[in-house]
């Protein structure tokens, strides 16, 4: 009987070992093929942007492209030159970097080398709040409230434009710089502090002569990660500032960026294969590469801070 019942163990263990067996094959084969569907999104999403603007660009010289200061491929006479709209982008990026940078910088300084645990604990996840509001809520608030202001300041300022966008994209993209710098200024060695302290250095002295200084790197690549953030933003852009493709550097005038304009040729009243249909695709490589640059010059940089501090 002993021996019939250790065979019977044996017999269960050896069945939870198959079965945990089986668990493990089944769990790799879920996990390989979520991987699987993610890269062939991925590869999918590249091929359908390259193929559609191959096509646009047999009847569109590339030169053309990306030296023509006019575009109004919806209009007679048609003009390709993606100039004003990546001029629109740009001024969107920037403007908003102005607008973003000081304030998530100093709040990050504030909540690393300054802020009580209790009151980083408060301040930061209400920080984190901004970057959960739905972008098309941003956009409602530029057109009755921020652009009213603006207009009360400069009389000769459009109803829709680039400032608007600049101001709510700022605000947009805040959390990212406030939440990466705030990680990377508390990641620096507490011994580069100290030895500081030691010297005699006062609390400001070591967070803007060491601390920052120390995790600038870092800094850098939160800055172009929000850029690149702004870059791709669409619905609060198009509600702020506008549908005029416009090559200026006015930001009390109304422009459209590469996402405005995809989002306006979308709508549907464009025949799906025509040469303005195909001009989503190539404005969308377009931004596609300018985006994955800045993506990858920001990750470069942070496996380099990360391999600094290791």
């Amino acid at each position: 009987m002993p021996s019939l019942s250790a065979t019977e163990t044996l017999i269960a263990s050896s069945g939870r070992r198959s079965f945990r067996a089986v668990f493990e094959i089944i769990l790799h084969s879920v996990l390989l093929l979520c991987a699987v569907v993610s890269i062939i999104t991925t590869v999918g999403i590249v091929l359908v942007l390259l193929i559609e603007s191959l096509q646009f660009f047999r009847d569109v010289s590339v030169w053309e492209f990306l030296t023509g200061t006019k575009w109004s491929p919806l209009l007679k006479p048609q003009h390709f030159g993606i100039l004003p709209l990546f001029c629109g982008t740009f001024l969107v990026a920037a403007g908003s970097a102005v607008v973003a940078i000081p304030i998530g910088l100093g709040t990050a300084v504030f909540l690393s080398e300054y802020a009580s645990p209790l009151i980083r604990d408060i301040v930061k996840p209400l920080l984190e709040v901004l970057a959960g509001i739905p972008s098309v809520v941003y956009g409602y608030l530029a057109v009755v409230f921020v652009s009213p202001i603006i207009k009360s300041l400069f009389a000769s300022a459009e109803l829709f434009n680039a400032a608007n966008a600049c101001i709510v994209v700022g605000f947009m993209i805040l959390p990212t710089i406030i939440s990466l710098s705030e990680d990377v200024l508390r990641s620096v060695p507490r011994s580069l502090r100290e030895a500081a302290y030691a010297l005699g250095a006062t609390k400001l002295d070591v967070t803007v002569g060491v601390v920052v200084p120390a995790a600038m790197s870092g800094i850098m690549a939160s800055f172009l990660l929000a850029i690149a953030r702004a870059v791709g933003e669409t619905m609060a852009v198009t509600l702020a500032a506008g549908a005029t493709p416009k090559l200026t550097l006015n930001p009390l005038e109304s422009i459209q960026t590469m996402t405005a304009y995809i989002v306006q040729v979308s709508q549907g009243d464009t025949p799906a294969g025509t040469l303005e249909y195909r001009t989503i695709f190539a404005v969308g490589l377009t931004l596609f590469i300018f985006t994955l640059l800045l993506n990858v010059i920001a990750q470069w940089i942070l496996s380099r801070v990360r391999e600094k501090y290791e």
